[in-house]
C-alpha cells in the first residue's frame, strides 16, 4: 500500500489542486446570492416562497453555468431525475437519440418499449434510437452524422460516467466535441447529459461547455454525504421550467415543494462537495495504483485523467468478484457485519451484488462497490467520504479475497 500511494503522489497532488479551484468557485456562488441561515429554514404544505429552495437552484445553476436550476429533495433516485428531464422536453413523435451507447442498466425500463404499458418513454409514443461506439470509444462520427441528417433527433442523449462498461467515461472536452458537432448538424437539437458521478471530478461542467441539460443525484457527488435524498437538473431556462413541471405539475413547476427540513444538509453538502469528491478521487487512484501493481486490470488507470468517480477492476471469475465487493463491505463503519449476496435488482437485467455500507442509503459519494454478476466479471468500486477510508476498504476486500484462497 505504501509503495501504490507513493507511485501515484503526483496525481494525488494534481487531485487536490483542482479540488481548490473548484471549492473556490462554489464560495463564490454562496456569496454571490447572500446565503444566510434563514435560507436554511424548512418549509411545509405548499412551499410557496421558500426563498432557501430559490437560492438553493440559483447556486446551482451558478457553479454549473447554466441558465436555470431545479434542486430538490422529491427525486426519489438518478433514474427518476433523468426521467423526468426526457419526460419533461420530449414528446409523441420525437426521437431520444443516445449517442454513446446503450445506457446505464436503470434507464432501459424508462425507454421502455411501444406499447409496453408501464407509462415508458416508447409506451408514450417518443421513438428511440443508440449509435454504437467506435473502437475509440467515441461516437462514430460518419454513422452519426447519416443519423442525424436522415433523421434529426429531438433530444441527443450522452452518459458521462461509463456505468457497467469497460469503456472509459467520458471528459468534458470530449462532450464539448460531440455538443459541436451535434450542433453544426442540427442546430436546434437538445443535448442531454446524464452527469451522475462526474460532477466537481473537472473544473468545467458540462453546461459550460454548450449543453443543453443535464441532471443527477444528490445521493452522489453533489450532494457531499449530507444530503439524504434528491436530484438536481441544470441547463436552458425552458428546458428546466418543463422539466419542473414534469415533476409537479403544468402551471406549477418550481413554485411549489416543502422542503421539510432537508434544504440546510443540501446547502451544506454542495459546499463540501468538491473536497468529498477529491477524497473518492483519490482512493480511486490508490486503489487503480493497488490493484495495477498486482497485475489486475484497471480502468482508469492510475495515471490517466479522472472524469468521473467510478474505478473498474476486472477480474476472471464470480468468485474473484464477489469476496472483491464483500470485502468493501467489511471496511464500512455502517454494516460492515452484513454479507452483500447477489439478488435480482429491480431496473437491472442481471443479478447484482452491491456493497453499500452507507450512512445514505444507496450514497455513491460514500464507499460502495456493485457489479452485475457476467462476464467480463467487472467491479465497480466508487467513493470514499475520506481518503483513509478508501485505503482501508482496498485492504479489507484484498484480506478478503486472500483468505479464500483467491490471490
Amino acid at each position: 500500500m505504501d509503495e501504490a500511494e507513493a507511485l501515484a503522489a503526483p496525481k494525488l497532488q494534481e487531485i487536490d489542486k483542482r479540488v481548490d479551484r473548484n471549492q473556490w468557485k462554489v464560495i463564490r456562488a454562496f456569496q454571490k446570492f447572500k446565503v444566510s441561515d434563514y435560507h436554511f429554514g424548512g418549509s411545509t404544505g405548499y412551499g410557496y416562497n421558500d426563498r432557501g429552495r430559490e437560492v438553493l437552484d440559483l447556486v446551482y445553476a451558478d457553479v454549473f453555468g447554466a441558465e436555470a436550476g431545479l434542486v430538490r429533495p422529491h427525486f426519489a433516485s438518478g433514474t427518476h431525475t433523468i426521467g423526468t428531464a426526457l419526460f419533461g422536453v420530449l414528446r409523441p413523435g420525437d426521437l431520444l437519440l443516445y449517442i454513446t451507447g446503450k445506457p446505464y442498466d436503470t434507464l432501459h425500463k424508462v425507454i421502455g418499449k411501444p406499447g409496453d404499458g408501464t407509462g415508458s418513454l416508447q409506451d408514450w409514443g417518443i421513438r428511440y434510437g443508440e449509435l454504437e461506439l467506435a473502437e475509440d470509444g467515441m461516437p462514430d462520427w460518419d454513422k452519426l452524422r447519416d443519423r442525424l441528417l436522415t433523421d434529426p433527433p429531438k433530444v441527443v442523449g450522452i452518459q458521462r460516467s461509463r456505468g457497467y462498461d469497460w469503456r472509459a467515461s467520458y471528459s468534458v472536452e470530449q462532450i464539448e466535441r460531440m455538443v459541436r458537432f451535434v450542433k453544426d448538424i442540427v442546430p436546434d437539437t437538445i443535448v442531454f447529459v446524464d452527469n451522475c458521478y462526474g460532477e466537481f471530478t473537472e473544473e468545467l461542467e458540462p453546461t459550460e461547455v454548450g449543453v443543453d441539460l443535464v441532471a443527477g443525484s444528490l445521493i452522489k457527488n453533489p450532494g457531499g454525504g449530507l444530503a439524504q435524498t434528491g436530484g438536481y437538473i441544470v441547463g436552458k431556462s425552458r428546458l428546466v421550467e418543463l422539466s419542473a413541471y414534469r415533476l409537479t405539475a403544468p402551471g406549477i413547476g418550481a413554485e411549489v415543494g416543502a422542503m421539510l427540513g432537508t434544504t440546510r444538509g443540501i446547502f451544506q453538502g454542495f459546499f463540501l462537495a468538491p473536497h468529498l469528491v477529491g477524497q473518492a478521487l483519490k482512493g480511486s487512484v490508490f486503489a487503480a495504483a493497488l490493484f495495477e501493481g498486482l497485475g489486475f486490470d484497471t480502468r482508469p488507470g492510475w495515471r490517466d485523467d479522472r472524469t468521473d468517480l467510478i474505478q473498474a477492476i476486472r477480474f476472471t471469475s464470480a468468485e474473484h468478484l464477489i469476496a472483491f465487493v464483500q470485502g468493501i463491505q467489511k471496511a464500512a463503519a455502517v454494516d460492515a457485519h452484513v454479507v452483500p449476496e447477489p439478488w435480482e435488482m429491480p431496473g437491472y437485467e442481471h443479478p447484482v451484488i452491491m456493497a453499500a455500507g452507507t450512512f445514505i442509503q444507496g450514497g455513491s459519494l460514500e464507499l460502495s462497490a456493485d457489479a452485475p454478476i457476467r462476464s467480463p466479471y467487472i467491479a465497480y468500486m466508487q467513493g470514499g467520504l475520506t481518503y483513509a477510508h478508501v485505503k482501508w476498504g482496498v485492504a479489507m476486500a484484498l484480506t478478503n479475497m486472500m483468505n479464500k484462497g483467491l490471490l
